[in-house]
C-alpha cells in the first residue's frame, strides 16, 4: 500500500480501500522501522494522527478537500511549522517551535494532508551531502536495496553496522529518503543551488525547482533569498504536478511571489514528439562526469531523436563562471542572512555574558558548525567596502550574464533543455567526507545551481541504474513559469525509462515486501 502513487493512494482513499488513520500508522512505523536512515529529526507523531482522525470524519461526511487529503507528506526542518520544533538541523535553533506555519506547509494543512515530521538536513541547508547537521548524517535508502547490496557489498554487513554506507546527496537529504524508503508520499525540500533535485538523483524519486516565485518562500528559513525555492520531492512525475498545483500562486506575505493567479494542470499522457526541440548544452560536458551518466544522457537524447523530437547542440558559454559566481553570491547571502542569529531575540544564547560582544561571539561559535561559519566570514570578506565592486558587484553582473545564455537559448526556438544532475551515482559517506563541504558542493551543485540564478524551472527524473545497482537521474530545464510543458516532457520521458522501484527486502520487520517495476530493456 505504501509503495504506490501519491495519485494512486489519493483514489485507494477516495473508494475506502483503507483509511487516513490506517495510512498514517502505516507511515509512522515505517519511520520507526527505518530510523537508522536519520531521515527525520521530529516525529510529530500525535498531530499527524490527530490530522488524519479530522480526514477520516471529512471522507466519511463526503467532505473532502482535495488530492492530498489524508495524504502523509514530511517537510524539511528549515521551514516553519506551528507548535512542532524547527531547527535547520543546528544548535542555534534547538528548542526553537515556530508560533506560525511556513504558507507552503499551512497550504498543505488546508488540503487535508497529514504532517509525519521534519526532515534532516545539512545545517542550515548548507551542503551537498545531507552530513552537515547537528543530527548525524542521512542514510540514502539504496544503500540497503537488493540491487545495490546483490552487486558491491558482502552478505556479512548488516543495516546498522555497515560502514560502506551511502550519503543521500543534499541538502534535502532527508527529505528524499523519506519518500524514497515509502515513509511518505511526497516531501518539501528546499532549492537554492540544487537541494533539492541533487539527493532526489541520488535517492531514486523525481526532484522538482519551480520557476523563482511562482511559490511562496514566507517561513522558509533563507539561505540566499534571490536563489532559495521550496521544492517538490515524490515518486513521480503526475505527483510532484499535483502537489504544485496547490502550492503555486501569490502570496501577499512574499513580495517576491508572482501576481498572476496560478492554475494547476493535469498532465496528459501523449505528447507529440516531433513539435518538440531539445537543447544540450555543450558546456555541461564537465570535468568529473562519469562515463555511466555521459552515456546515459546520450542515450536520453537519442531517445527523444527517434521519437521524432530535433536534438540540437546549443551553448550556455557563461556557464564556466557559475559556481565561482554563485559562491560569492551564496556566501554574501548567507553573511547578512545569518546576522539574525545573535543569541539576543531567539535561538541558542551562550551562557558568557561578560559582555554583549562576548555573549553575541561565544554564542555563533557554540550556535553554528565550521560550515556556516566558514560561509559567514567569507561573505563578510565579499562584503567589506574595498571588496564589494570586485566581488559581490562583479558577480551579480555575471550572474546577468548567465541569465541571459539562458534567455538566448530559450529563444532560439529551445523547448527543454537535457542534462546530467550529477557528476555520477551516489559514493559511501567514508569516501565524501575526505573532502571539505565547500569543495564537494562546487562539484555535487555544477550542473544545477545555475537554474538558481537564472530563477528557472527544472526537474530530475530517475533514469537507470548504475553498473552498482544506484540511481543516476538526469535534469530537464524548462523555461520560466512554463511548469506545465516542463513537467509534461519530463513524464514522457519517465515513461518511457520505466525506472526500477527500489526493492528493500528484511528493512522492514513489518510483513511488508517491496517489491519492483520491470526494468526498461533500453536502459538496462
Amino acid at each position: 500500500m505504501l509503495r504506490v502513487s501519491l495519485r494512486e493512494i489519493s483514489a485507494a482513499l477516495k473508494e475506502g480501500q483503507v483509511s487516513p488513520t490506517e495510512l498514517c500508522q502505516r507511515c509512522l512505523s515505517f519511520i520507526k522501522a527505518t530510523k537508522f536512515l536519520n531521515a527525520y529529526i521530529t516525529i510529530a507523531e500525535e498531530t499527524a494522527l490527530k490530522q488524519a482522525e479530522e480526514s477520516e470524519k471529512r471522507y466519511r461526511r463526503g467532505q473532502i478537500l482535495g488530492d492530498l487529503d489524508g495524504i502523509p507528506v514530511a517537510v524539511k526542518d528549515n521551514f516553519s511549522t506551528a507548535g512542532i520544533e524547527t531547527t535547520c538541523a543546528s544548535n542555534m535553533l534547538k528548542g526553537y517551535i515556530p508560533p506560525y506555519n511556513a504558507t507552503v506547509v499551512q497550504k498543505l494543512l488546508d488540503q487535508g494532508a497529514v504532517l509525519l515530521g521534519k526532515t534532516n538536513l545539512d545545517e542550515f541547508a548548507m551542503g551537498s551531502g545531507s552530513t552537515d547537521g547537528t543530527f548525524g548524517p542521512v542514510r540514502n535508502p539504496w544503500s540497503y536495496s537488493r540491487q545495490y547490496r546483490d552487486k558491491c557489498v558482502p552478505s556479512s554487513h548488516t543495516e546498522s553496522g555497515d560502514s560502506k554506507w551511502l550519503i543521500t546527496g543534499g541538502s534535502s537529504g532527508g527529505s528524499a529518503a523519506a519518500v524514497s524508503s515509502f515513509t511518505c508520499f511526497a516531501a518539501l525540500g528546499s532549492d537554492t543551488g540544487g537541494s533539492t533535485r541533487n539527493p532526489a538523483a541520488h535517492c531514486g524519486v523525481v526532484g522538482l525547482k519551480p520557476t523563482y516565485g511562482l511559490i511562496s518562500r514566507h517561513g522558509l528559513i533563507p539561505l540566499v533569498n534571490s536563489m532559495d525555492v521550496p521544492g517538490i520531492l515524490t515518486r513521480c512525475v503526475d505527483d510532484a504536478a499535483i502537489v504544485l498545483g496547490v502550492l503555486a500562486g501569490h502570496d501577499p506575505k512574499d513580495s517576491t511571489t508572482v501576481q498572476d493567479p496560478f492554475k494547476p494542470f493535469e498532465l496528459t499522457s501523449y505528447i507529440d514528439a516531433s513539435k518538440l526541440c531539445i537543447g544540450i548544452p555543450k558546456e555541461y560536458h564537465a570535468p568529473g562526469l562519469s562515463s555511466e551518466t555521459r552515456a546515459l544522457w546520450s542515450k536520453a537524447a537519442d531517445l527523444f531523436e527517434n521519437a521524432g523530437a530535433k536534438v540540437i547542440e546549443v551553448s550556455l558559454p557563461h556557464t564556466r563562471y557559475s559556481i565561482i559566481c554563485y559562491h560569492v553570491l551564496c556566501t554574501a547571502e548567507v553573511a547578512s542572512n545569518m546576522a539574525r542569529f545573535d543569541g539576543l531575540e531567539y535561538g541558542h544564547r551562550s551562557s558568557m555574558d561578560k559582555s554583549t560582544e562576548v555573549m553575541y561571539a561565544a554564542t555563533r561559535r557554540e550556535g553554528f558548525n565550521d560550515v556556516v561559519r566558514g560561509r559567514i566570514l567569507s561573505g563578510n570578506y565579499f562584503l567589506l567596502k574595498q571588496n564589494y565592486e570586485n566581488y559581490f558587484i562583479k558577480a551579480q553582473k555575471v550572474r546577468r550574464l548567465i541569465a541571459n545564455d539562458f534567455v538566448n537559448v530559450f529563444r532560439s526556438g529551445i523547448d527543454v533543455l537535457l542534462t546530467p544532475t550529477t557528476l555520477s551515482d551516489t559514493i559511501p559517506y567514508v569516501e565524501f567526507i575526505k573532502e571539505d563541504n565547500r569543495t564537494r558542493s562546487a562539484q555535487d551543485d555544477i550542473f544545477t545551481q545555475a537554474t538558481n540564478m537564472a530563477g528557472l524551472p527544472a526537474i530530475t527524473v530517475p533514469t537507470a541504474l548504475s553498473e552498482k545497482g544506484l540511481p543516476i537521474g538526469l535534469q530537464f530545464i524548462g523555461r520560466a513559469f512554463q511548469e506545465k510543458q516542463l513537467l509534461t516532457v519530463a513524464k514522457w520521458f519517465e515513461k518511457q525509462v520505466n525506472f526500477p522501484m527500489i526493492q528493500l527486502p528484511g528493512m522492514m520487520d513489518h510483513g511488508h515486501t517491496v517489491c519492483h517495476h520491470q526494468k526498461s530493456a533500453f536502459f538496462s
